[in-house]
């Protein structure tokens, strides 16, 4: 018997004169006393991965006047409002009611930022710089399960990884203990076009012109990439499967770098966070990390901002040039027209145009329902699929991911040994017609459904 897995990402090691990693790249949730430890935590020990602890509450605010504090406003978020919108959504699940968007849900509790630009800076700092979408564009129940099974479940702790081996260095590690060095079976630069499948195999045919039969594979593309059909499969996939994969959105984060001259560096490195307020336009470069402040890379010059959805769209069309002059238009309003120097040097990855990635991560969009999801997650044949963007409840974690392996590779596992528990039939749960909301009783392993969301290890 024979199990292939399809995963068109690459893995690389690049060391830049920049010295940085392009994707987002924390390890979020780590451990708390008593609960469960995240398992990209212990794979980060386990490889000694170079990270620190990202301490949120060391920020400075801004807006184009230059330092202006409204951190106020960052409290004023996580009291009341927060604490009502996410008692809400708990009531969404466990009484089925309709679903909403973030947006509706902040507002009934009483967030409204509206035209005031130091609050929308504030919301974008809580919500879009996590969820890569706006609130608008983001389901108010399965944002907060998300946020709690990894929060509340192992800690609130997020540990920024900047190592320069990435995560690729415990890829490699756990690739090491099954594959030997130049091993026939791990296939690298490798363009997947066309995949057969059936219930008794998969075919997968290459660019190159190789194909690969198996008994199983396992799907690993990205939402992105299933969503622009780079590769063809045959049979076409059944309906329910189509409308599952463009039900949900792909997000794109990008991480926009600059390096200063260590001596002209402007601002204060014992800060990690900067927080900045456009007057125009909302999500407009407004959070900035510092890298060159303790625990990081002490004398680098790095300083980076983050944008995400439109706003990295926009960056990712657009000239180098184009976007090193805006960055430097936002900085010199944050610290001056005089204090901020020309970098010496600027780079920033393109994930949306990526051809093996079309984004960064996926996000659950309003009133889309637990059912829908599990038709994205459902196999089809011996045809499996994994990646974050099938986690139900850790969609958009790397933790997700590893999660969604773990499962198709333990149900595959099953099927091949004949433990027909484990197998379940090898079919998945898939839904070919949807009605309304989801009822409680259906949050359940069958649907993806591992864990409560209602959780307070790390709370």
């Amino acid at each position: 018997m024979d199990i292939v897995e399809i995963n068109p990402c690459r893995w690389p090691s690049r060391t830049h004169y920049i010295r940085c990693k392009e994707g987002r790249n924390p390890v979020q949730g780590l451990v708390s006393p008593g609960g469960p430890e995240n398992p990209i935590w212990t794979l980060a020990k386990k490889y000694k991965l170079v990270n620190t602890y990202s301490n949120y509450s060391s920020i400075e605010t801004f807006d184009q006047t230059g330092a202006v504090d409204y951190s106020d406003l960052i409290d004023e978020f996580e009291d009341t409002p927060y604490s009502i919108y996410e008692q809400d959504a708990g009531y969404i699940l466990s009484e089925n009611l309709q679903d909403r968007s973030v947006r509706t849900g902040l507002s009934l509790a009483g967030w409204k930022p509206k035209k005031n630009m130091q609050a929308q800076a504030v919301e974008w700092w809580e919500f879009d710089w996590e969820y890569s979408y706006s609130p608008e564009q983001s389901s108010q129940e399965f944002a907060v399960v998300n946020y709690n099974t990894t929060f509340y479940q192992y800690s609130d702790e997020n540990n920024y990884v900047f190592d320069e081996r990435g995560f690729s260095a415990f890829i490699k590690g756990e690739a090491s203990t099954f594959l030997t060095k130049d091993d026939p079976r791990l296939l690298l630069n490798t363009i997947v076009k066309n995949i057969s499948y059936s219930d008794s195999g998969v075919t997968v045919h290459n660019k190159d012109g190789s194909c690969i039969s198996a008994d199983y594979a396992i799907c690993t593309f990205s939402l992105g990439v299933l969503q622009n059909d780079v590769v063809k499969f045959v049979p076409e996939l059944p309906s329910w499967k189509q409308v599952g994969i463009e039900s949900f959105q792909m997000g794109t984060y990008t991480k926009v770098f600059l390096q200063f001259p260590p001596d002209q560096v402007f601002w204060d490195t014992s800060t990690q966070f900067f927080l900045y307020a456009s007057p125009t336009e909302r999500g407009y470069y407004p959070v900035w990390q510092s890298l060159d402040g303790p625990g990081f890379l002490p004398g680098s010059g790095i300083f980076f901002a983050t944008v995400v959805s439109a706003q990295s769209y926009v960056a990712e069309q657009q000239n180098d040039e184009i976007t090193k002059e805006q960055v430097l238009e936002v900085l010199r309003e944050m610290f001056g027209p005089t204090n901020v120097p020309e970098p010496t040097a600027f780079m920033y990855p393109r994930w949306s145009t990526e051809p093996w990635a079309f984004g960064s991560y996926s996000n659950w969009p309003p009133g889309t329902t637990l059912e829908m999801h599990q038709n994205l997650r459902a196999n089809v044949g011996r045809l499996f699929f994994a990646g974050e963007a099938t986690s139900s409840e850790y969609y958009g974690f790397l933790h997700g991911a590893w999660f969604e392996g773990q499962a198709a590779g333990v149900q595959i596992a099953g099927c091949l040994k004949g433990d027909k528990k484990a197998c379940a039939g090898g079919m998945e749960k898939s839904y070919s017609t949807l009605h309304g909301t989801t009822p409680e009783g259906q949050y359940n392993l069958a649907n993806g459904w591992d864990v409560t969301s209602f959780q307070t290890y790390g709370f």
